[in-house]
């Protein structure tokens, strides 16, 4: 995936060169890095989630790695995700830090125009292959409207764009999930999936990320 040789899909000297982020300097509630004493990227408002934690900032061969598995279909890719994720949790402390224990993983839904493009749900995918790994269920408990694309959007709009796109499916009453996504750049996507989720009675303790836009 990075270096274009034959060979693994992410050889030894990639997944060296990944732009990991040190979860010592990122910003404990945002996840962005070098945010650990001030963060320049979140605001007070940032209440709907209890702890964000990113991966990889999204450039270079980790922009490769989300891009490739969601839009050229190498689903082969899903278990190297949910991997990073998973270390990412654990150099954070952010789940043996929690006052009581998860209950289940909740992932990020594609919407229907994207699935219809794409054929798989690639977070559905990764939260399978990242639920051995912590022990827990990996739950489909939301559905995600089609919106307008983010990419060119201010954090402003995003999150307007975003607004009750989001529904959660199911009793969730007293629920404590793990929300995973792909990609967090202002958090507008997660916040909106966390409020839907917080409807049904669930609470999101944790979001985490493959990569932090920054």
């Amino acid at each position: 995936m990075g270096c274009d040789l034959p060979g693994t899909l992410l050889c030894d000297e990639c997944r060296e060169a990944l732009p990991v982020i040190d979860q010592d300097f990122a910003c404990p509630r945002c996840g962005a890095p070098f945010g650990s004493i001030v963060c320049t990227e979140c605001s007070a408002e940032w209440t709907e989630i209890g702890r964000t934690v990113s991966a990889l900032v999204f450039d270079g061969t980790a922009r490769r790695l989300v891009t490739v598995y969601k839009d050229a279909h190498e689903r082969r890719l899903a278990p190297i995700l949910a991997g990073l994720i998973h270390r990412a949790l654990e150099e954070s402390g952010a789940l043996a830090g929690l006052e009581a224990p998860l209950d289940a993983i909740a992932f990020i839904p594609s919407t229907p125009s994207a699935y219809a493009r794409r054929g798989f749900d690639p977070m559905e995918g990764v939260a399978a292959e990242l639920a051995p790994l912590l022990g827990l269920p990996a739950i489909d408990v939301l559905a995600h409207e089609d919106v307008g694309d983010q990419r060119a959007l201010g954090r402003s709009e995003r999150a307007a764009n975003v607004q009750g796109s989001f529904a959660a499916i199911g009793d969730l009453f007293e629920m404590r999930l793990l929300l995973i996504d792909d990609v967090i750049t202002t958090g507008a996507s997660a916040r909106a999936a966390a409020l839907a989720l917080a409807s049904h009675g669930a609470t999101v303790e944790v979001c985490a990320s493959v990569a932090r836009v920054w």
